[in-house]
């Protein structure tokens, strides 16, 4: 039999690899479709590209590449047998149990156990070697065969390189002694036990002194003390206050130097009076018990808590599982592919798309967007138990809902692949993940039918010389609207100022503090302050050929069919975390735009003359210095020291907060931490009768300084024109493109503008960070814009549960028969009372009778 085997495997043995160390091993999801080892047809791993496939796609495989040796992979998962106490019976387990795999389901895998099998197949005639069978089969195909066996999965491996931050145990805390000195911290009113800083404290674990943190706790800023107890006590372990939760807390190690996990974090807190479980945190960021519930209200609310509602199942009614903090990926897919050109782009052209994916698949992003669509909208992975199971349940009394659902993990690190923030395990924020996801689509949609065309629209701007009363106009392209939220407008401001009275009453006289009070915004003064103009300071008029006051205002130069629309419900704290406001906004079900459709130039109107500055040769052309002090604030915020270099360096030292919003744009690219190269600068003993025909002047600029003036909207050629003008100075430059609108001139000249790629601008005022400068004939005429009335229904809305977009959770709701469904990760159920006033994202869609 040896013999034969070896005979038969011969003529394929040229295709046979033993997986090397940069292989991965896909054995747990079909390159295809959500199918498994625990699937009826298990899975297939092609032994020679370690592809996945399920039974109904590895015919596809074949054909294409040829390959006929497979893998096959099936896990039996029974339940446990019980004993007469009715307690489940720990059985042996197979010693065939070798697959690196996780269980695919909902419910409690202690109450599960599984076998798993392997065999060799050989496609076509599907001729099968069960394994292991080493002393029958050559010595290449078994080091082969058990080399893909023991692989690791090719998730968790990705997650190890991109999930750099895992916390590690302390070696402090199963050791810890703590003093019996009678502290107990009160719930609120905390202070810093020797200045009188009342934000970054941390508790020591040792002797319950409360002090404040430094920099490198979480760039919050302090002065110290904390890290002076440590040096003075050598009292390893502190906890942040301010982030105790019944999940647990921050801790740190004054030791080990880094952030660490405590396992008995609860018993250490309650050696002080704290119960974590009944802490729940505040407005002001502070913890207290079970007198203030305002966060979990809003979870309770947006998450329709308490309510029995109702599981759906079927076709569109598909969850998908949280890979861990990835609710923003979830429910901007679920809103998007409720959307038909989505579902007609991708799942509609499911079969076209697969027969003509590449080799790997699990990298092309059509497959994997056709993957997707189909998983949530065919039903397969949606269906309700059958009676037999729900009897079984009731009898037994463990009745609960098994929602059944898709792991989107091959689809997350394909969007996510080489981006520092989506490629880990950490919360983001929806909008920035909409726009990037935006972004690949229309990378990937050249050549055919872009679905992204439904969000886009054009911005038509204004800006008037306040002197000359002089106007120019120029058009953006867009993706979403922006409503600032005028926490100011709130209708119940009187309320809320006797709260915040109450409040600091209480934390002066460190008592629980009152229950919060939410600010109740109308949609109506989020639209105005939208609409209102805006100042543009240091502008300079041609008309006047000197800086003057001007005006900016905004209007839609055309209508999408699909309008997105966020509440700027964030904004930088003192410690440049985003911070979100506590606001209720009444959003309408219908929208009506059409009176901020712009109207172009207006007789009597006199446009401002397409003139330029004189240009102003700095005197000093060497490279400039970096500040050190900016370097220093973003690097205390966690990012890479050579990053925040480059950050200040190609910001021309205009300070953190401009460099920060480099580092957001510059946060993907492969040498985002790499150390900074500057690039060549004039000699500054030049003749300056050769200034104005110098070749630094007439040369490309330095491709790092176009690049953060593109990241930041401006276009790419007058990015160049401005720092030609400016002899490269990064910071003049960025003046000058301020002051010298872009000409319809030059508009003309640069053909399909509206095909610029949609960058991530979250935070930004008003839009003002676009991709694309228009002229006004070219915008509407191109292809690529959709227009008609802006008149639009709302169909779906994410929500937001935390205080800033690094934590907390995502939600969205579907409106979907006449029916409103909640989708919380593998959770869909039928909405009872939809949370329409906290919501972030809004999705409307333009009414078909307009």
């Amino acid at each position: 039999m040896a013999t034969d085997l070896g005979e038969l495997l011969v003529p394929y043995m040229p295709t046979i690899r033993v997986p090397r160390s940069g292989d991965r091993v896909y054995k747990s999801e079909c390159a295809f479709s959500y199918d498994s080892p625990e699937s009826e047809g298990g899975m297939y791993v092609c032994m020679n590209t370690f592809l996945g496939f399920g039974r109904e796609h590895v015919e596809r495989h074949y054909r294409k590449t040829g390959q006929s040796v497979y893998m096959h992979l099936k896990r039996h998962v029974k339940e446990k047998a019980t004993g007469a106490a009715g307690g489940a019976m720990p059985r042996r387990r197979n010693g065939k149990v070798f697959l690196d795999l996780e269980l695919n389901r909902d419910f409690n895998g202690d109450d599960y156990e599984y076998e798993d099998e392997a065999k060799l197949v050989i496609f076509p005639d599907h001729y099968e070697i069960p394994l292991p069978n080493i002393e029958e089969l050559p010595a290449l195909v078994t080091i082969a065969c058990d080399a893909v066996l023991n692989a690791g999965s090719a998730y968790k491996k990705q997650e190890a390189d991109s999930w750099e931050d895992e916390l590690q145990v302390s070696k402090h805390a199963r050791s810890l002694r703590q003093h019996d000195s009678g502290v107990r911290i009160p719930p609120s009113g905390w202070k810093c036990a020797k200045c009188e800083m009342r934000e970054n404290l941390w508790l020591n674990l040792m002797d319950g002194t409360v002090l404040c943190g430094k920099w490198f706790f979480d760039g919050s800023g302090g002065n110290g003390h904390a890290l002076e107890h440590y040096r003075e006590t050598n009292f390893p372990l502190a906890v942040k206050l301010d982030t105790i939760t019944p999940d647990g807390a921050d801790v740190y190690s004054f030791d080990e130097e880094e952030a660490v996990l405590d396992p008995y974090i609860a018993e250490h807190l309650s050696h002080f009076g704290i119960d974590m479980l009944k802490m729940h945190r505040t407005e002001n960021g502070n913890h207290t018990d079970n007198h203030v519930q305002t966060r979990a209200s809003e979870w309770e609310v947006i998450q329709e808590s308490g309510l029995k509602l109702k599981a759906v199942y079927g076709s569109g009614f598909t969850g998908i599982r949280n890979l861990g903090n990835s609710c923003y990926l979830s429910t901007t897919m679920q809103v998007v592919f409720s959307i038909a050109e989505f579902q007609r782009a991708y799942v509609g052209n499911l079969q076209r798309i697969f027969d003509y994916s590449p080799l790997d698949p699990t990298q092309d992003f059509s497959t994997q967007m056709a993957k997707l669509g189909h998983g949530l909208l065919s039903g397969l992975y949606s269906k309700p138990p059958i009676k037999s199971e729900l009897i079984e349940q009731v009898m037994k009394e463990e009745y609960k809902q098994q929602h059944k659902a898709i792991s989107p993990r091959m689809f997350k690190a394909l969007v996510s692949k080489g981006h520092p923030e989506f490629s880990s395990n950490r919360q983001q924020d929806v909008q920035e993940f909409f726009l990037h996801f935006i972004n690949m689509v229309e990378r990937n949609s050249t050549g055919s039918e872009n679905p992204s065309d439904v969000f886009r629209f054009i911005i038509e701007e204004r800006i008037q010389c306040c002197q000359s009363q002089k106007v120019r106009y120029s058009q953006r392209v867009d993706y979403l609207m922006q409503l600032p939220v005028p926490v100011e407008a709130a209708t119940n401001r009187e309320e809320m100022i006797a709260y915040e009275i109450k409040r600091k009453d209480a934390e002066e006289n460190m008592r629980a503090p009152p229950e919060p009070v939410r600010a109740h915004v109308p949609f109506t003064a989020c639209l105005q302050a939208f609409a209102e103009p805006e100042n543009v300071p240091e502008f300079w008029s041609p008309a006047l050929q000197a800086k003057s006051a001007g005006v900016k205002t905004s209007r839609f130069a055309s209508f999408p069919d699909y309008m997105v629309l966020q509440l700027k419900k964030f904004t930088f704290g003192l410690d440049w975390v985003p911070k979100k406001l506590d606001v209720s906004v009444d959003v309408p079900d219908f929208l009506d735009l059409n009176r901020f459709r712009s109207i172009g130039l207006q007789a009597g109107e006199e446009e401002l003359p397409d003139l330029m500055p004189p240009i102003v040769i700095p005197e000093d052309t060497r490279a400039p210095e970096i500040d050190e002090s900016s370097v220093m604030q973003l690097a205390e915020m966690g990012f890479p020291l050579e990053a925040c270099r480059k950050a200040v360096y190609y910001t021309g030292n205009m300070g953190a907060e401009m460099a920060f919003n480099w580092i957001i744009a510059h946060m993907e690219e492969p040498d985002f931490a790499e150390p900074l190269a500057i690039p060549a600068y004039m000699e500054p003993d030049l003749p300056s009768s050769s200034l104005a025909t110098a070749s630094p002047l007439d040369n490309q600029p330095p491709e790092e300084s176009v690049a953060i003036l593109t990241s930041m909207g401006f276009p790419r050629h007058h990015s160049i024109r401005a720092l030609k003008a400016m002899n490269n100075n990064l910071e003049r430059a960025l003046d000058w493109i301020f002051t010298h609108p872009e000409s319809e001139e030059e508009s003309a000249g640069i053909s399909d503008m509206i095909d610029s790629e949609p960058k991530d601008t979250s935070f930004s005022n008003t839009n003002t960070h676009s991709d694309s400068m228009l002229s006004p004939d070219q915008g509407l005429s191109s292809p690529r814009v959709r227009d008609g009335p802006g008149r639009y229904e709302l169909f779906a809305f994410i929500s937001h549960m935390g205080t800033s977009t690094m934590s907390g959770h995502y939600v969205c709701h579907i409106k979907k028969e006449g029916r409103w469904v909640i989708y919380n990760d593998h959770k869909v159920c039928l909405s009872e009372r939809p949370p329409k006033d906290l919501g972030y994202m809004y999705f409307y869609r333009r009414l078909s009778s307009c």
